[in-house]
């Protein structure tokens, strides 16, 4: 962190303060809220043949060619925000995995959304599963799982990113198997096997529906202040990502991850806390399509696969 911290450059754009350092940025709105963004196609690097970029208008397309010939594309935005993420199979039929340039009619003022807490009517350890004290069957029935109560409506990816009250919607897994040292967002190779448990129920549901999605999240303890705890919690989010798919072979383009620095601590404690520093998974794929909804629209002049 020391040397990230050192590269940190800070500018005012619009009333937010903009923090660049080494393959993330951290917003401060003007509210006192901040969230980091992060480039996510180093994921996308590993067993790829080759990979394109080209601009289409205001958008950047990445487009990422497999050793089988199958594509993933990623379009993003001006400032670097993921629009769409489609899979394209070796015969040219697309998928659309996340649209994030959906807003629902409802949807008021930015990406942040206040829904009431939801009621938990299932056991509070099926609704926050630790890794460490379940079992593969259980592993994957969380990741099956469906909402916990009724969703009113379709989110954006970054409507589920940024409230905390819709992504209690769901179950999450604890990955408490990983413990990482304070500092640090490396995860040791000894423990790197403990993942083989996530991994396996998460190809599991990908394979049931190539279009589930899941959120890796990171989280840190108190200690710290909060500008290097949201970088470290989203590098922790993204080094579990990394390891899903180069070691374990989940596929990169049905993860997307987070990290929310010290926000959400599970050991309330100012002090350091193992606990604390961890990673978590969720299944967002009803958020992001209503809950009912099989299929997410496409974008405009897309025919959608059949």
């Amino acid at each position: 962190m020391d040397e990230f911290r050192g590269e940190r450059k800070e500018t005012q754009e619009g009333g937010r303060t903009v923090i660049t350092e080494p393959g993330l940025v951290i917003i401060r709105d003007p509210s006192g809220q901040s969230f980091v963004r992060h480039d996510e196609m180093d994921r996308f690097r590993f067993g790829a043949r080759d990979i394109q970029t080209r601009q289409v208008g205001g958008e950047t397309q990445t487009i990422v060619i497999r050793p089988d010939g199958s594509q993933i594309i990623t379009v993003s935005g001006r400032d670097g925000e993921l629009l769409r993420r489609i899979r394209r199979d070796q015969q040219g039929r697309e998928m659309i995995i996340i649209d994030n340039t959906y807003r629902d009619p409802r949807a008021v003022g930015g990406f942040y959304v206040d829904l009431p807490p939801p009621i938990i009517n299932i056991p509070y350890d099926r609704y926050i599963v630790d890794a460490g004290d379940a079992s593969p069957d259980l592993i994957y029935d969380t990741m099956e799982a469906p909402p916990v109560e009724r969703i009113a409506r379709r989110y954006s990816l970054d409507e589920i990113r940024y409230s905390p009250s819709v992504r209690q919607l769901m179950p999450s897994i604890d990955l408490n198997t990983i413990n990482f040292e304070t500092g640090s967002w490396e995860i040791p190779p000894d423990q790197a096997a403990r993942l083989q448990s996530i991994a396996d129920g998460l190809n599991r549901a990908i394979q049931r529906n190539p279009r589930e999605v899941f959120l890796i999240e990171g989280h840190t303890d108190a200690v710290g202040n909060p500008v290097d705890n949201l970088s470290l919690s989203d590098r922790r989010a993204q080094s579990a990502a990394e390891l899903l798919t180069s070691q374990f072979g989940v596929p990169a383009e049905n993860l997307t991850s987070q990290g929310y620095g010290a926000q959400y601590l599970k050991e309330q404690t100012d002090g350091p806390s193992r606990i604390n520093r961890r990673v978590t998974v969720r299944r967002i794929t009803p958020l992001l399509n209503g809950g009912t909804a099989s299929l997410p629209p496409p974008p405009p002049g897309t025919v959608p696969p059949r």
